[in-house]
């Protein structure tokens, strides 16, 4: 147990123990340190870089931390070199990385590829760093000393167009308050055009009730715009003028000539037409009374028979019983007709536009 409230047990002796750790035969570190015999301590690792694991194939992104083995390997002159091992997250596989001093970098060994990612100075004409080797060089002989400084002198050449290009353009900018001055007076011109702008986009948008951006306006748009023509909806005060106007003229009775306007109406047509066939034929089927069709028109009225016979004459109408008894009393005669026409005055049908008679 580790002793943090500082608690000395009696048996405790300095000289023989010298701290709790050594009291309760426990290290520092505790489980961190149980490899400790073998030259190995668990610590806790971050990923340099991103990597891709070679046993899952899935991306390590650089910071992501794991509980790594750490091991002293070797040195680079008197820097020592470490190596770390580490399970992988995602499946069983072991990455094994180790420092690299002659590059400050870390370096995999096995278990991971790494994703290259590293600027390369000499790929974009930097400064490169100058080696260890060729600095020792540089310093102890004067030979090499002398023909590297007539390298630099000929890169110095090449690079002279460019450098004297550079210097020139950065003399345009030298007054700076001038500078300054035409550049916050071209962006005011700018804002407040663009406010300008902004504030007939915003009265445009109001007017036609559009959340969209507006485009600025183009010569192609103002004359196709001017070639079309919009005609405004009729008010309501001006539609109901126009309806009072054509109830004002139009006539008040319906014409007799002219045809239903719809399937209702015209249904309406039919019906009624049957009706009125329908009474005719329930008249004409009637044996009590005789239907008297009449003829109007010429010298004198033409009666058919209906029902009962008949015979005709311009001046009086006889049934054909009559006839066959023989001749009657003209007194009879004028009640009978009397009585007849009392009975039959609501069935007389008027034919005097039909073309169906067959006496003709």
């Amino acid at each position: 147990i580790k002793g943090t409230n500082k608690y000395y047990p009696p048996d405790f002796d300095p000289a023989k123990h010298g701290s709790l750790n050594g009291y309760h035969k426990t290290h520092a570190l505790r489980e961190r340190a149980r490899k400790l015999s073998q030259g190995i301590l668990i610590i806790r690792f971050e990923m340099p870089y991103n990597i891709w694991c070679d046993g899952c194939k899935n991306h390590i992104g650089m910071g992501v931390r794991y509980n790594a083995e750490k091991k002293k390997v070797g040195n680079y002159y008197t820097t020592p070199i470490y190596r770390f091992r580490m399970k992988c997250h995602l499946c069983v596989n072991y990455i094994e990385m180790q420092t690299d001093p002659a590059t400050c970098d870390y370096v995999i060994v096995s278990g991971a590829r790494r994703k290259e990612e590293r600027w390369d100075m000499a790929e974009n004409e930097q400064i490169l760093t100058t080696e260890r080797n060729e600095k020792e060089k540089l310093e102890t002989d004067a030979m090499y000393k002398l023909d590297h400084g007539g390298k630099d002198k000929e890169k110095l050449r090449k690079a002279l167009p460019s450098l004297s290009e550079i210097q020139d353009h950065q003399s345009g900018w030298k007054d700076d308050f001038q500078l300054n001055s035409t550049l916050r007076r071209k962006f005011r011109t700018e804002k407040k055009v663009q406010s300008e702008q902004e504030e007939k986009d915003n009265a445009v948008r109001m007017r036609t009730n559009l959340s969209i951006p507006l485009l600025p306006e183009k010569e192609e748009d103002k004359k196709l715009a001017a070639l079309l023509t919009y005609q405004a909806p009729d008010s309501y005060e001006d539609k109901k003028h126009s309806k009072r106007r054509e109830i004002s003229s139009r006539s008040w009775f319906n014409s007799t000539s002219a045809t239903p306007g719809g399937a209702a109406g015209s249904l309406l047509h039919k019906l009624g037409l049957q009706g009125k066939e329908a009474a005719v034929a329930k008249a004409l089927s009637s044996s009590h009374s005789p239907l008297i069709r009449k003829r109007t028109g010429g010298l004198g009225a033409k009666t058919e028979p209906s029902g009962r016979g008949v015979a005709e004459t311009n001046d009086s109408v006889k049934t054909t019983e009559e006839v066959d008894k023989g001749p009657v009393k003209e007194e009879d005669f004028e009640k009978e007709r009397d009585r007849s026409r009392g009975a039959v005055t609501s069935l007389v049908a008027d034919y005097s536009d039909s073309d169906s008679d067959p006496g003709q």
